[in-house]
């Protein structure tokens, strides 16, 4: 496999750099990278390894554009509302750089998929939101040995660390115990700057192609945190624990990860026509119940606590948000603080 003339004119700046040239822009030619997630993380991963020139990238979200993620999602425009973005990054990225072969995966990361979808790549990179993806990514990718490069933000916050290189250290000794579902909100339910995904994506980028050209101090056993209110960050060791270990997934993340599953389900579809049968109770955002919804009473997860005694238990309820997780997160709560009531998930969500 050699560059042809047009990568060399593409890729100029690398060829004449120091410790990458050549050799480095063809390890990264050859290199297969599956990015989880095309979100506020996955953007500027996705951007900055498609411009650095990974021959093959892999791209599995299941969600689409929404207005919301126009403040951060950066590949995407006010056009592309309503679209896979997994699919919408693959198109919009090819044309940063044609040289670029895109694998587009328009379902969720589950136990079913990862570990044959993680055996096809070389490093993976997370960009999930949520708790549940990040043990499965960092199990899934412990069982293949493949090196995990991890991100998360949180507000004004970021961290990123390298997990499974070399030996080195995972995700769960750091995090051997996931925190409680209403310990951790994510962006929808407390916001997030827009800029700090990039600056933490762009991080894991880098880290990414250390990993493929083999240079400079990768982070494996240590963690980057940044903080963007005081520019500060420091980088903090860990030690490789007895948690490392793992040889095979969890048979349920979401209930290991303590977001219980409803025994009760419903789907969109089933719903309708039986709307006079049920309470619905919708726990999203004001934003999002803004721009649409499907009736029933409107309280927060958040305020769930402070507002039981308002929800109307006379029918059976369905709980809703955009996707089936946050609903789920309110029916572990609800079922412990009323005790009689009848509550029904809507699965999936809105979505």
């Amino acid at each position: 496999m050699n560059l042809t003339e047009e990568e060399k004119k593409q890729y100029n700046r690398h060829l004449i750099l120091e410790k990458i040239g050549s050799v480095g822009q063809l390890k990264l030619k050859k290199a297969k990278v599956l990015v989880i997630g095309a979100g506020g993380l996955g953007c500027p991963v996705l951007q900055y390894l498609t411009a650095a020139g990974v021959g093959t990238i892999g791209i599995i979200d299941d969600d689409v554009v929404d207005q919301s993620n126009l403040q951060r999602q950066i590949l995407y425009t006010i056009d592309d509302i309503g679209v896979s973005k997994a699919e919408t990054a693959a198109k919009r990225l090819s044309k940063l750089n044609p040289f670029v072969k895109f694998n587009v995966y328009k379902e969720q990361l589950t136990r079913l998929n990862a570990i044959s979808l993680f055996e096809e790549y070389d490093v993976i990179v997370d960009g999930s939101d949520n708790f549940s993806t990040r043990y499965l990514t960092n199990d899934a990718s412990v069982i293949t040995k493949k090196p995990l490069v991890y991100g998360a933000i949180f507000k004004f916050e970021g961290q990123v660390s390298v997990f499974n290189y070399q030996g080195s250290g995972t995700y769960r000794c750091l995090y051997p115990t996931p925190p409680k579902p209403d310990e951790s909100p994510n962006c929808s339910q407390i916001g997030v700057l827009g800029v700090l995904p990039g600056i933490i994506g762009s991080l894991q980028a880098n880290e990414t192609i250390k990993i493929i050209c083999e240079i400079g101090d990768v982070l494996a056993n240590k963690l980057l945190m940044y903080d963007s209110l005081t520019m500060r960050q420091m980088v903090l060791d860990f030690e490789k624990t007895s948690e490392a270990s793992v040889t095979k997934l969890e048979e349920n993340y979401d209930f290991f990860c303590g977001i219980i599953e409803a025994e009760n389900e419903i789907t969109i579809e089933e719903l309708q026509g039986d709307l006079l049968k049920y309470n619905l109770l919708d726990v999203r955002e004001d934003w999002e119940r803004e721009q649409h919804h499907i009736g029933g009473q409107h309280i927060r997860l958040v305020e769930l606590p402070d507002r039981l005694n308002e929800i109307d238990t006379t029918k059976p309820v369905i709980v809703y948000c955009k996707s089936g997780i946050r609903s789920k997160r309110a029916i572990s709560f609800l079922e412990d603080s009323l005790k009689e009531a009848i509550l029904i998930n809507l699965k999936n969500g809105l979505n």
